[in-house]
């Protein structure tokens, strides 16, 4: 039987006034955000209701974001005043406690019943799953070993939990912090936030019975439509940590 591909998520947009009378899809809000995190021009954020007929303000309206003036000196990025970075992360941060990045857990988190594997990918470009077919290059990434031969010292299912929870709490290579909030015998899922925005990925591992010492995972965004492989580059830092250990992947991504 057939899983089907999980739904993604309602994307938010950043919306500029380019006319009084239209609110103009400007970018991905998750995009845009990375884009600033990086950039060196620096905009004002200013949030606008547009009033009603009757000149008052309609509080349920969506706020448009007029966003942004873009200096035109050729000052270096490091030469930036601090104060400046400063209010600009305060800003930031604002928007995200505004619009709520961490987003809503998805339904479909778990292990899957019919057959037994984790979720698939959305169409979105900001999630990788060793339940993916191979040939997807975009969201399959294979699974790990933690038993593969050749390791000196090979550990049961329960120390090799231990050995990936160890390497959770120790491995945080985008900045975001990693917080366990589900763990069974077979199971463990984390939820990886970002410091200012808030952003949430969720991560799942899973130690399929039957299959030897095999574990599957999935990383995947909750809001947005790419992660500059923010996803991938997560997945493969815990590897490596786990290669330490005795750990090894049926391949390399």
């Amino acid at each position: 039987m057939l899983r089907k591909r999980s739904v993604p998520p309602p994307t938010f947009f950043l919306y500029s006034s380019l006319h009084d009378s239209h609110l103009i899809p400007y970018f991905r809000l998750p995009t845009i955000m990375a884009s600033m995190a990086s950039s060196s021009s620096f905009c004002n954020l200013k949030f606008i209701t547009k009033p009603n007929n009757n000149g008052r303000t309609n509080a349920s309206s969506l706020p448009r974001i007029v966003f942004c003036q873009k200096h035109n000196d050729d000052t270096p990025t490091d030469q930036i005043n601090r104060r400046e970075l400063i209010l600009r992360s305060s800003e930031i941060a604002t928007i995200g406690a505004i619009f709520n990045f961490g987003g809503k857990k998805p339904d479909y988190l778990g292990v899957q019943k019919n057959p037994p594997a984790l979720a698939l990918c959305p169409a979105t470009k900001n999630c990788v799953s060793t339940s993916e077919n191979i040939s997807d290059r975009t969201h399959y990434a294979p699974p790990w070993n933690y038993n593969p031969e050749g390791r000196k010292k090979p550990v049961s299912r329960e120390e090799a939990m231990e050995e990936l929870i160890d390497v959770i709490e120790s491995t945080t290579p985008d900045k975001f912090s990693p917080r366990i909030v589900e763990r069974k015998e077979d199971y463990i899922r984390v939820e990886y936030q970002s410091s200012i925005l808030g952003f949430v990925d969720d991560v799942e591992f899973w130690f399929p019975p039957g299959k030897g010492s095999t574990v599957e995972y999935r990383s995947a965004s909750r809001l947005g439509n790419f992660d500059f492989d923010v996803n991938r580059k997560r997945i493969k830092a815990l590897r490596q940590e786990l290669e330490k250990k005795g750990w090894a992947s049926q391949d390399t991504i």
